[in-house]
C-alpha cells in the first residue's frame, strides 16, 4: 500500500446515460495495483475514502471507471484536469493468473466490468486467448466493448432489457467451453455464476469498506476457513472458499 497525492488528466462520462465515468491520473502510480486489485480515493467532504478497482496502468497513468451513485462519486466527476487527490493505491489481493489455462473465461456486470478490462490485456500479454461476456440493464449502461475487444477473442454484451446484445443475462451467453473463469459484479449476478459455471474461478466481491486495508473490519464475509476481510484478504475469493448467505 502506498499513500500517494495523484493528479487527473481526464475525466469524462464514458455511456449514454451519463452516469459511469472514466478518470485517468498521472503521478507515483508504478505498482499502483494489479488486476482485480483496487485504490482507495480520498474525497474532500467526505468522511470515508471511495474504493474504485484500477480498471488499467500504462504510459504513467492509473485509469479509474467508477458510476456516480452518490455524494462522493459525485464529487470526483465534477474533478477538472489539474485536480489533486490523495489516494491509496495497491490495495487487496487481486486475480491469480497463473491458474488461467489457455482460454479463461471472464464475467462482468455493470461496474464490475473495469478491473476485467485490465485482466484481459494482462492474460493476453501472457499468452493466454481469453474470452468476455459482460452485462448491463440497458443499452444506456454498457461501455468496455472497445478495450476488452483489443484482447478477447469472443465478445458478448447482455442487457436486461434486450436494447443491446442479447436479451438476459451474462449466465445466459456462457460459452460452451473455457479453462477457468473470473468475474466481478454485483452480488445476485455473482451467485448465478457460482451455480451455472463448470470450472474453478475466482470471484471479485463489491463490499462497503470502512478503512480499506483490514484495519476496521467493517467489509468481512464468512468463508469455508473463517471470516474474511474483503478490502485486505480479497476482493478476490476463488470459487471453492466461498459461502453463500442465502
Amino acid at each position: 500500500m502506498k499513500d500517494v497525492i495523484l493528479t487527473v488528466t481526464e475525466n469524462k462520462p464514458i455511456t449514454e446515460s451519463g452516469s459511469v465515468y472514466r478518470m485517468k491520473l498521472g503521478g507515483d502510480v508504478e505498482d499502483a495495483g494489479r488486476p482485480g486489485q483496487f485504490v482507495n480515493v480520498k474525497v474532500d467532504g467526505c468522511y470515508l475514502r471511495r474504493p474504485i478497482s484500477v480498471c488499467d496502468l500504462e504510459d504513467g497513468e492509473l485509469t479509474l471507471v467508477y458510476k456516480v451513485v452518490g455524494k462522493g462519486t459525485e464529487i470526483l466527476s465534477q474533478a477538472l484536469p489539474g485536480d489533486a487527490f490523495d489516494v491509496l493505491t495497491g490495495l487487496g489481493n487481486g486475480y491469480d493468473l497463473d491458474k488461467a489455462g489457455e482460454r479463461p473465461l471472464l464475467l462482468g456486470g455493470g461496474v464490475g466490468v473495469p478491473p476485467l478490462m485490465y485482466l484481459a490485456k494482462e492474460l493476453a500479454r501472457r499468452g493466454a486467448k481469453p474470452s468476455a461476456v459482460i452485462g448491463f440493464n440497458t443499452a444506456a449502461e454498457v461501455f468496455g466493448e472497445a478495450g476488452l475487444s483489443r484482447y478477447c477473442e469472443g465478445l458478448a454484451v447482455t442487457t436486461a432489457d434486450g436494447s443491446y446484445g442479447a436479451k438476459g443475462f451474462v449466465t445466459d451467453a456462457l460459452p460452451p467451453f473455457y479453462t477457468y473463469f473470473y468475474t466481478c459484479g454485483p452480488m445476485p449476478m455473482l451467485k448465478a455464476v457460482y451455480r451455472r459455471t463448470v470450472t474453478d474461478g475466482q470471484f471479485s466481491f463489491e463490499e462497503r469498506m470502512g478503512c480499506g486495508f483490514g484495519a476496521c473490519m467493517g467489509c468481512a464475509v464468512k468463508t469455508v476457513s473463517g471470516p474474511k476481510r474483503i478490502c485486505k484478504d480479497g476482493p478476490v475469493l476463488c470459487k471453492e472458499e466461498i459461502i453463500w448467505d442465502d
